[in-house]
């Protein structure tokens, strides 16, 4: 099917383009110019002068609407990809959480099941483990019960289970870290700092072998931290001082205020800087009781102020933001242009997932992945390889 989309204000990696028109045929981004373009018998979709962008990448999402990847579920893979269309995201990387060998084996039984049967939400990209291997100090509110040091035994075995494994999570501090890192590498598996106590030092061998990016930055790690007389920088000093390192952020202006999303982009930039939701199931949810990771064994949270808190508050439990409150925070809060808040929601997400050759831009032999959103960042219209799979009012018109 052949669609041109009309009348839009496309954001390019080079400009934005007024009365814009982009043409798709076979889920493709064929031409993009500002004007017409002739394409006789297409379908058009008029965009009504608002912004069209490159579909939202969201490589770090535990769950949302009411259901968490935990659940181990394929409903609740594919109503949480759904809920997160409605905010902009087409490409998602399904997160787990630190839990038992045989509970991460069924994850990725369950992911190859769902990705078969998801035709009405964000696409999936491959699955995040996140953990077990972490730093009891700096688990947050991972389970600690779950939480142990690399075994090659273990991780050896759940990779070969799966071709699906696109990143894994985990603290370079622990015995065979480095070794662990070493082996993702070699299996083409993204390896990343993360719940850790590690200074400089650490993260220097960790890039060393293998550990390329940060996850949610300032979020279960170290800052300067003293030992016996001596001060050491920490993970968050690592990840600014080695400009080849990658951070992701939740940008929900709670978990980093203002002036910490101002100070992450002064001093890593849009291209080494991935938004994410680490949103679990109360994304799109109301305000209330929850339950982070699996709904039957999980922890007992409360969601309010627009973030997931313990239950005697003393603490964050998670985020409950969308993609299109991290781009809205990004350009309100921290004054980054609308331009580079969705570099960094597209092409730098695709960029550290590997997949910039079909996903992140809007370029010509690209995916036709987009979302379309006014002036407020409220999200109109979200267009998977060609096909919308959400739409808030209907755009179209007879061509």
């Amino acid at each position: 099917m052949n669609t041109k989309i009309i009348n839009g204000r496309a954001i390019t990696p080079y400009r934005i383009i007024d009365n814009c028109c982009l043409l798709v045929i076979d889920g493709k981004i064929v031409d993009i110019r500002q004007g017409d373009i002739d394409a006789p018998g297409a379908e058009i979709f008029d965009a009504g002068g608002r912004y069209v962008s490159p579909g939202f990448i969201d490589l770090h999402v535990h769950g949302g609407g009411g259901h968490d990847f935990m659940d181990n579920t394929v409903e609740a893979y594919l109503a949480i990809a759904e809920t997160h269309a409605r905010y902009g995201t087409t490409t998602l990387c399904p997160t787990t959480l630190t839990a038992e060998k045989a509970d991460l084996l069924k994850t990725l039984e369950i992911y190859e099941q769902a990705d078969r049967r998801n035709s009405r939400g964000a696409q999936f990209a491959g699955l995040h483990l996140e953990g077990p291997y972490f730093a009891l100090n700096q688990r947050g509110a991972q389970d600690p019960k779950y939480i142990r040091n690399p075994d090659p035994s273990e991780y050896r075995e759940i990779l070969a289970a799966s071709p699906h494994i696109r990143r894994w999570s985990a603290a370079p501090e622990l015995p065979g870290a480095l070794e662990f890192g070493c082996y993702l590498r070699s299996q083409g598996v993204l390896a990343a700092v993360a719940h850790t106590d590690a200074v400089y030092e650490d993260v220097v061998e960790a890039i060393e072998n293998g550990y390329t990016l940060a996850t949610h930055l300032y979020s279960g790690m170290s800052g300067v931290t003293r030992r016996e007389c001596f001060r050491y920088a920490g993970v968050i000093e690592a990840a600014y001082l080695l400009d080849e390192m990658d951070v992701e952020i939740i940008a929900d202006g709670i978990h980093l205020p203002a002036p910490l999303l101002r100070m992450v982009h002064k001093f890593k930039g849009a291209h080494r800087i991935a938004l994410i939701t680490d949103a679990m199931r109360g994304a799109g949810m109301p305000p209330g009781e929850s339950v982070l990771g699996n709904k039957e064994t999980g922890l007992k949270v409360i969601i309010e102020d627009g973030v997931a808190k313990l239950p005697d508050r003393s603490s964050f439990a998670g985020s409950v933001a969308t993609a299109d409150r991290l781009v809205r925070n990004m350009v309100q809060l921290a004054g980054v242009s609308l331009p580079e808040a969705i570099q960094m929601i597209t092409a730098t997400p695709a960029r550290i997932m590997g997949i910039y050759d079909r996903k992140g831009s809007l370029t010509i032999g690209k995916d036709a992945d987009m979302v379309i959103f006014d002036e407020k960042f409220t999200v109109k219209t979200t267009i998977v390889k060609g096909g919308t799979i959400y739409t808030a009012a209907d755009h179209r018109k007879a061509g």
